[in-house]
């Protein structure tokens, strides 16, 4: 069965086109429910539907949220599906077991005015000058496109040359978009390009090897990892004034849609600018707004009540 899941996970990797980040939530997903098995003394070869049943009622006893054990029972019932499609198994146990859903609890959206200042905070985050430069502009590209932080911290430099307008972004699965940039993320992109092609000159005088991206570091990748940016936004939500638990790359992405859908943008053009493969994934802010309109009847109406 671990032999199984080599191959499962290169066929996801192969046919569709999945990315490394969600093959790594797979085989995480996976092995947790190997061990539970090798734990209890079930052979995954001849599990049936109720042991998939059981382990799903353990991670429930264990605390796990809805949307992990959504996760982990759709890990399994694609695992399954690929051992019955490649005749590994004759049947597939886990075809009718019904998921605990996921939770549909609103994003927490940042306002225009909490954004502004996380965007001049973020100029005064770093050590160095060019740490804060390199900051800030990460910050307003976030903000400015929408991207996933994934894909921000992985751009190359050759996205960004040539002072261009629009980026290309690869996102899941190779999937290519065209967003835009604003001015103000053009020019700092601009400045920080400078500063990043003097410390790669710098540091091909002393015949270390150039890097292919935009934002380089001495991470195993090449370029900031997602953890690393993930800390650098609490620190720079501490600078701002704003609560660090208010803050994630993901709420700002929450903030390009819902501040463009709350100015009048298309919902589509939304969904096209996030990357969205299913516009229902995009229908969520405008529940955001529904609630945020909802508020400021009950707030301000002159004929509003308890």
């Amino acid at each position: 069965m671990r032999d199984w899941l080599g191959m499962f996970l290169e066929t996801k990797a192969a046919e569709a086109g999945a990315a490394k980040n969600t093959l790594e939530a797979y085989a995480r997903d996976l092995k947790d429910f190997l061990g539970w098995c090798a734990h209890k003394g079930h052979e995954p070869e001849t599990l049936r539907k109720p042991d998939i049943e059981a382990y799903l009622i353990a991670c429930d006893a264990q605390g796990l949220a809805k949307s992990t054990r959504a996760r982990r029972l759709s890990a399994i019932k694609q695992y399954y599906r690929f051992a019955y499609e490649e005749r590994i198994r004759a049947d597939n146990p886990a075809l009718e077991i019904s998921g605990p859903g996921r939770s549909k609890a609103l994003p927490q959206v940042l306002s225009e005015e909490e954004v502004s200042r996380l965007l001049d905070g973020a100029a005064e985050v770093g050590r160095r000058p060019d740490e804060r430069l390199r900051n800030r502009c990460l910050m307003e590209m976030l903000y400015a496109t929408g991207m996933r932080v994934s894909e921000l911290v992985s751009l190359p430099v050759s996205a960004a040359r040539g002072d261009p307008k629009f980026l290309l972004i690869v996102g899941k699965g190779g999937k290519e978009r065209i967003v835009p940039l604003s001015p103000d993320a053009r020019d700092l992109l601009q400045d920080w390009l400078k500063v990043r092609d003097d410390a790669e000159d710098a540091a091909r005088a002393k015949s270390l090897p150039p890097s292919r991206f935009l934002f380089p570091s001495r991470s195993k990748a090449g370029h900031m990892t997602r953890h690393r940016f993930y800390l650098l936004i609490k620190e720079i939500a501490v600078m701002a004034g704003i609560s660090p638990a208010k803050v994630s790359p993901h709420k700002l992405r929450h903030a390009f849609a819902t501040h463009l859908l709350a100015n009048g943008a298309d919902l589509r053009a939304i969904q096209t600018l996030l990357g969205h493969a299913d516009v229902a994934t995009t229908e969520i802010y405008t529940h955001v707004l529904e609630k945020r309109l909802q508020d400021l009847v009950l707030n301000h109406h002159p004929m509003a009540k308890d």
